[in-house]
């Protein structure tokens, strides 16, 4: 999972797109970057924060009418700077891209760019497979008549050969600024605009707080399988390509996105306050009767308060945030999650000694955070610690670019019962969202839940699968 930005109008757009990014930092903390137009492309990236990698920016270096920005969090590859991204290429035109998603299947891909055009890739991140597919075909085309449904027929002939999910931005030199997904719209992409005294500058993001921070209007989310195309005249044109059954990331509204984001005219704060409220059935059928609801910051809040109020139980703000710290989720090895959980939390003793808890959290994955939080509401004075997820158990990896880890580690994978879930946590006892309950929410809008169901709507085989859970154990060692 990583946050992308595209910018293209009448004006310098370098700054917006260092400012956009700060705003989807959430999306990655691994590597940051930017790429811009003008008459050649001037590229800045590296490993780290958004300002430590612009810290010492020179708005002047980076001057342009067009550009791209990205924040990475690196669930496959390495988090070496030659694979943080935009990416560029000088052949058959100039092309420069950032992507946000999962490639599932980079060993063929990576072996038929080789056998086929003899590219070698130089590097892990899987938004050079899509670069490197894309320039293979449009190497096919009349460069020197290159029309739209030209470039459109590429990105066709890119859905077909790149599976897994993806939202892509590219620049292509001299002719315009190009955006597209994947066949089932997994991955977010939203498109604004904004009026100036020159024209109209449109902007493509991950999430819409982006608009919201920069001052554009929100356009529309892309569909799946879409493509749209700005030329160098600012004219718009768009076209479904191969679209399949929408798969939306259900994870964007349980834990990735910004609580102020917009998705499918679905606030992510409303969709957690429903997402609470839905747990109360299931909170009411377990039996605890907790004295004070808490949640675990930040993500966790707008469930915690729709719970509470859906079962008469005061809410209450138990735990106190470190706000300097980064997001444990996306830290890139098991032993940095963990340092980053003791970092981040701490208990407020006179809310929690001697009451009943009823602590939310997003999410239970590993247990790591969990474990971690019980401990500690227990060494400040909880009488009893139950926890209670907003989501139905993880049990299955996530292929389309969210740190799900790997399946044995995975607590709901590992052991089926809850009781030995939570005697595992050190909880009193645990409770989760019911898959149903999940699904029922969302009728009107097919989401992808294969994190919970393991029914991936692209399709998955026991190698390709094999395959990125081994490239995710050897991540998680280096």
């Amino acid at each position: 999972m990583c946050g992308i930005i595209g910018l293209t109008g009448y004006e310098d757009i370098s700054a917006e797109l260092i400012n956009g990014l700060t705003v989807i930092q959430h999306r990655g903390q691994d590597a940051a970057g930017i790429v811009t137009l003008n008459g050649r492309f001037r590229m800045k990236k590296g490993p780290g924060h958004v300002s430590r990698v612009f810290r010492n920016y020179d708005p002047e270096a980076f001057r342009g009418k067009c550009g791209l920005g990205h924040v990475r969090y690196a669930t496959m590859g390495s988090t070496l700077e030659v694979d943080a991204q935009p990416i560029a290429v000088n052949y058959p035109y100039g092309l420069a891209m950032v992507h946000n998603g999962n490639v599932i299947n980079f060993q063929e891909l990576r072996k038929r760019l080789y056998d086929d055009n003899m590219r070698l890739l130089d590097t892990s991140n899987d938004v050079a497979l899509i670069l490197y597919s894309f320039a293979a075909q449009l190497e096919k085309k009349d460069l020197k008549n290159l029309k739209v449904d030209d470039i459109f027929d590429v990105v066709s002939e890119v859905q077909d050969l790149v599976k897994g999910a993806y939202s892509a931005l590219t620049i292509i030199a001299n002719k315009g600024f190009l955006a597209f997904t994947d066949p089932y719209g997994i991955r977010p992409l939203v498109m604004g605009k904004k009026y100036t005294d020159q024209g109209t500058v449109y902007a493509f993001a991950s999430e819409t707080t982006v608009f919201d921070f920069l001052g554009y209007e929100m356009i529309r989310d892309l569909e799946p399988g879409e493509a749209v195309f700005i030329d160098n005249e600012m004219n718009i044109h768009s076209k479904i390509l191969k679209k399949d059954k929408q798969a939306f990331c259900v994870f964007e509204y349980i834990y990735f996105a910004r609580e102020d984001s917009v998705f499918h005219k679905r606030l992510v704060a409303s969709e957690r306050v429903k997402m609470g409220k839905k747990l109360a059935k299931t909170f009411k059928e377990s039996g605890i009767d907790p004295d004070i609801i808490i949640d675990v910051p930040n993500s966790a809040y707008f469930f915690a308060s729709g719970l509470a109020e859906e079962v008469n139980v005061p809410y209450r703000r138990g735990l106190a945030k470190n706000r300097f710290i980064g997001r444990s989720f996306i830290t890139p090895t098991q032993k940095e999650r963990e340092n980053v959980v003791k970092q981040k939390l701490n208990p407020i003793k006179d809310i929690i000694k001697g009451r009943k808890v009823a602590v939310v959290d997003d999410s239970i994955v590993r247990g790591t955070t969990s474990r971690h939080i019980i401990h500690l509401l227990r060494e400040y004075g909880a009488e009893k610690v139950f926890f209670v997820s907003a989501s139905p158990p993880i049990k299955y990896p996530c292929i389309y670019g969210i740190d799900m880890s790997v399946r044995k580690e995975m607590v709901a994978s590992h052991y089926k019962n809850y009781e030995d879930i939570a005697r595992v946590i050190g909880a009193d006892a645990v409770v989760y969202q019911k898959l149903e309950d999940l699904q029922e929410l969302y009728h009107d809008l097919p989401i992808c839940d294969a994190c919970f169901s393991g029914n991936y709507p692209t399709g998955i085989t026991k190698e390709i699968l094999e395959h990125i859970e081994s490239e995710k154990m050897n991540s998680d060692r280096a």
